[in-house]
């Protein structure tokens, strides 16, 4: 028997998506419930899974934000029976772990991906391993980004990053605005890599990193992992998968 738990972001049309569920549904506690029904964008999916993740409960979004990619459209005709019939994706994220300028390190997560960011006017130098294999020497951009395949067709897709297949069990290393070496397009590796990203002058030129939205600035060195002891469980209707959103992606960016 599914009995759900409802959360919903604060604007008002997530309220408004909230009322009418509740009007016409039966919803349980958190305790007692078995799923998490998340009501926002993908933004607030992303937090609510963090928030959440010690519960072992699966989610199903209802987008009431922008594009909602991990999120399922709101129907009207929405009933908590036909979540039986959703397919389930589960996905693990990245672990971040910074060491910073003052020796503090600090870890957290991104269901998305890890972006490492200039700090200042500066342009980041960076020096990249895939375990003791070197990606690249020094890179020196905007910045570089480490995508799971869910977050492929998000900050990933903008910087011309590749789009993963949920199955395809790798992870995309996209430089962000590369200066030197100008035509480097990034690489991609796969998921049980360990990837060490080295500040080469952090005096100079600072670096923020960022697990989705949690930042960590003057980063010195940060080792970046896929982390399969989390497991996230999210359910989509059957006509609108994750993985055919995923397709649509690819064939527009190939089209374009």
């Amino acid at each position: 028997m599914i009995k759900p738990h409802i959360v919903s972001d604060k604007n008002n049309l997530s309220l408004k998506i909230k009322k009418s569920l509740e009007s016409k549904n039966n919803f349980y506690s958190l305790a007692k419930s078995n799923l998490i029904i998340v009501i926002g964008g993908d933004g607030f999916m992303l937090s609510t899974l963090k928030k959440y993740r010690n519960y072992k409960k699966s989610f199903y979004g209802i987008n009431s934000g922008n594009y909602g990619f991990l999120m399922n459209k709101f129907s009207k005709n929405f009933s908590v029976k036909n979540l039986s019939k959703c397919r389930l994706v589960t996905i693990s994220p990245l672990e971040m772990t910074v060491k910073t300028k003052t020796s503090a390190t600090k870890k957290s997560i991104a269901i998305n991906e890890v972006s490492i960011l200039r700090q200042s006017r500066q342009a980041a130098s960076l020096s990249i391993l895939n375990g003791s294999r070197i990606v690249i020497k020094n890179l020196v951009s905007d910045g570089v980004l480490i995508s799971t395949p869910a977050g492929s067709t998000a900050y990933n897709l903008s910087v011309h990053g590749p789009i993963l297949s949920l199955d395809s069990k790798k992870l995309s290393i996209s430089p962000i605005s590369a200066f030197r070496p100008r035509r480097w397009k990034g690489k991609i590796v796969g998921d049980k890599s360990k990837i060490v990203i080295k500040n080469t002058n952090p005096k100079k030129r600072p670096i923020s990193a960022v697990a989705d939205n949690n930042e960590v600035r003057n980063a010195k060195y940060i080792i970046i992992k896929t982390n399969k002891k989390i497991k996230f469980n999210l359910l989509y209707d059957s006509n609108r998968s994750l993985q055919k959103k995923i397709k649509i992606e690819q064939i527009r960016k190939e089209t374009n």
